[in-house]
């Protein structure tokens, strides 16, 4: 047999193949083609030395994306990129970047401890033409892990874990971060309805630019690198996965800054819970379940937020506060908004101790809790002991080593002559990192780091002056009520001794 002849043989012998797939298609029974495969896999399966895997892209009765498959697409856009052929661009919901997975019907190799695995990405359209409200749903996508069955189980044991586990975390690095603020419970039920509502995070504030003593950074930075790798020491210990930190100090001094920094640092979401909006104990909790992993719960200004600090007042106090109502109109005023702000929310002290510390509190894990305050005095000692607030961080006054941290920001100055004379300044006089902040930001195109220098040390003599001024007048006012209290004390003795004298006359002395 010639060559030609041989090629002549084998061209109608694949057409005449063809024919007959295409007529088994067209007029076979559905409902038997399916009958015909399974057998097929079968036959097949007996003779292969490979076993295989199916991850589908939707699974359950709610027919919800598998988490499963979302790593497994995570994981294999990572090595894909570099060893397929065809790959396709997706846009991936919470992620800041296009990703690039293998495209349908494209196969990869990936290597575990010597073990060679394939990757198949398969996408089987709908035998019937039909109109859907959800098309994607329709298609069957699902990835096919294939391996010599000698290695059954390592696959099944140790690589699938592994898949996921990286998958995982290529996801959390790729996602776009969120702030969050819970919205009021009117608003929870409904078509697309949601107990958070949120935008991208993107404060760009981080601990390099933090004004804050080099020490003190270095310590907060390795608390939360220790947590965030902590999640088999925390099951250890029996303990749940989360950490409190509380943040006082004066106004301006940097603690949303902090936060915003810690938020960056591990690469976590934040909730802006506003406790004015939560009606009770219930919707609180509702909330915190509804919270992700990898999260900062932030509650700012807890002082102010609810009226948590009378809760536990003695009776002694209350009495005195009741007494005291209505001889001052300020205070009568503040206390009617307060009582107001109960009947909107009534979260009790209890409610947000359990919030922070209850049997709820262990709800998906890896979770920062963050207070911040400006009267840390004025909080309830329940609320913020060790153990619910793991960590207390004092937001002090700027320090000369937090002034150079905000130098270099602003200016670019890493020394000049003028810091001799701002280091003694800010030793003799407190002022915010928020108001040298504003002193050393040019305002103009012709200040220079020379004119912002001297202005804030123009600042700081000011501040100086005004300290001594109230300082002064402070003791003057003290040594005017110390004048007044002797004056008193002087006449209350001769009034003892005039009614003493009174006495003596009466008994006939």
């Amino acid at each position: 047999m010639s060559m030609t002849e041989m090629w002549t043989q084998l061209g109608s012998a694949i057409a005449g193949l063809m024919f007959v797939w295409a007529m088994y298609e067209r007029y076979f029974p559905y409902q038997l083609q399916e009958y015909v495969e399974r057998y097929c896999q079968k036959l097949v399966a007996l003779v292969s030395p490979y076993f295989q895997i199916v991850f589908d892209e939707y699974t359950g009765e709610d027919l919800k994306r598998s988490e499963v498959y979302a790593a497994i697409q995570s994981y294999l856009s990572a090595n894909s990129s570099m060893r397929a052929k065809r790959l396709k661009a997706d846009v991936v919901k919470d992620s800041h970047s296009v990703l690039l997975t293998m495209d349908d019907h494209e196969e990869i190799t990936d290597n575990f401890n010597g073990i060679k695995v394939w990757w198949t990405s398969i996408k089987n359209k709908p035998n019937k033409q039909s109109f859907s409200f959800y098309p994607e749903l329709d298609e069957r996508r699902y990835f096919k892990l294939a391996v010599h069955r000698r290695y059954r189980e390592i696959i099944v044991k140790s690589y699938i874990d592994h898949v996921i586990k990286e998958g995982k975390a290529v996801a959390v690095k790729n996602r776009q971060r969120k702030l969050y603020t819970n919205n009021p419970s009117d608003n929870w039920y409904g078509w697309k309805a949601t107990k958070w509502s949120h935008v991208v995070f993107e404060h760009p504030a981080s601990f390099d630019t933090l004004a804050m003593a080099t020490k003190e950074k270095e310590e907060i930075m390795k608390d939360l690198v220790k947590f965030s790798k902590g999640k088999s020491y925390y099951a250890k210990i029996g303990k749940a996965w989360k950490r409190g930190y509380l943040l006082y100090g004066p106004p301006g001094t940097g603690k949303s800054t902090m936060i915003a920094a810690m938020a960056n640092f591990l690469n976590y979401d934040v909730y802006d819970l506003e406790l004015t909006t939560v009606k009770d104990n219930s919707e609180l909790r509702k909330l915190l379940i509804d919270t992700t992993s990898k999260s900062i719960i932030v509650i700012e200004d807890i002082d102010c937020s609810l009226d948590l600090t009378g809760q536990r007042k003695p009776k002694k106090e209350k009495e005195e506060d009741k007494d005291g109502e209505g001889k001052d109109p300020i205070s009568k005023k503040k206390k009617e908004e307060e009582a107001e702000n109960k009947k909107i929310s009534k979260v009790t002290l209890s409610g947000l101790l359990n919030f922070i510390d209850g049997i709820w509190s262990a709800c998906g894990g890896e979770k920062i809790i963050v207070f911040t305050t400006n009267y840390v005095e004025k909080l309830d000692p329940a609320l913020i002991r060790r153990g619910r607030m793991d960590k207390h961080i004092e937001m002090s006054y700027c320090c000369f080593e937090a002034f150079k941290v905000l130098a270099q920001n602003y200016l670019d100055v890493e020394s000049h002559e003028l810091f001799a004379k701002i280091r003694n300044l800010l030793e003799e006089t407190k002022m915010t990192p928020a108001d040298v902040a504003e002193n050393l930001m040019p305002k103009s195109e012709d200040e220079d780091e020379e004119s912002c220098l001297k202005k804030l040390i123009a600042a700081l003599e000011e501040a100086k002056e005004e300290e001594a001024r109230k300082k002064s007048e402070e003791e003057a006012k003290l040594k005017a009520e110390q004048e007044k209290e002797r004056e008193k004390e002087k006449a209350t003795e001769e009034e003892e001794k005039e009614k003493g004298n009174g006495k003596l006359k009466e008994n006939g002395f």
